[in-house]
């Protein structure tokens, strides 16, 4: 059965592994991204955001049976948790009232790894108050006293709490439409080659992010997954954060979350 799906970051890493991959099985996908794809949108602003809304149902009709909102960066800036947090917020509830008029409709957003690591409390409160401004300001405010590796995780630590808020609510799985997120560990990407290519920052991630099952990932390997999550068969994952990753999250956090 042939659906229509929206991938936002469509243009490069998993985004565009996950595209491709939905496309291949035959759906109807439209290709998000801030300068190529079917719809081109900044999701760090209000504005570009409302545009990407707007610019789908005018593509779909009003009409989509999945959305994966993959879009993000890693800068040490507020504009990763304006991207990563509430860029992710806008798209997914958003997109929500053409999810509602779909067919089994399902929506993944891709968190991180980095979830797990150390976050800064102010960041990760104001994102999930709703408050863009504060957190920009927490943000800006970490960057300022060397503390700007904090904002990424702080980001994929928020919009993980947010899907485990939002997913068993009326509007998501009351309207029988479920929420999840995939944290991929370190993932053979244009975001993380400078790291990796450089021999001192390799070593760094590697003790940070251990992957002892295969080693660093391809996004192809995580597409799999978000093409399950976002099929028909997925009728009862909902508000989870599955970790594919290697190992890293059992290694660094053992078993101590259960």
């Amino acid at each position: 059965m042939s659906r229509t799906c929206l991938v936002t970051g469509a243009a490069s890493g998993i985004g565009k592994a996950t595209a491709a991959r939905l496309a291949q099985r035959g759906h109807t996908v439209l290709r998000a991204d801030l300068r190529d794809g079917d719809i081109r949108a900044d999701l760090s602003t209000p504005d570009g955001r409302a545009a990407l809304v707007a610019r789908a149902r005018e593509l779909t009709g009003g009409r989509l049976d999945a959305v994966v909102s993959c879009a993000g960066v890693a800068h040490f800036d507020p504009l990763t948790v304006r991207v990563n947090h509430f860029g992710a917020v806008a798209t997914l509830d958003g997109l929500r009232p053409l999810l509602a008029a779909g067919t089994d409709p399902r929506a993944v957003v891709v968190g991180s790894i980095d979830s797990v690591h150390p976050t800064d409390p102010a960041i990760v409160a104001a994102a999930l108050a709703g408050d863009e401004e504060a957190a920009t300001a927490a943000a800006r405010a970490a960057v300022d006293r060397g503390e700007g590796h904090l904002v990424y995780s702080s980001s994929k630590a928020a919009i993980a709490r947010w899907v485990r808020r939002a997913a068993v609510t009326a509007e998501w799985a009351g309207a029988g439409v479920p929420l999840n997120a995939v944290a991929p560990g370190v993932v053979l990407t244009p975001l993380t080659r400078p790291l990796l290519d450089d021999p001192d920052l390799r070593a760094l991630v590697e003790r940070s992010v251990p992957m002892p099952l295969h080693g660093h990932a391809r996004p192809e390997q995580i597409a799999p997954l978000i093409d399950w999550l976002v099929s028909p068969e997925n009728t009862l994952v909902t508000g989870q954060v599955v970790f594919a990753d290697g190992g890293a999250d059992a290694t660094l956090r053992g078993d101590g979350v259960w």
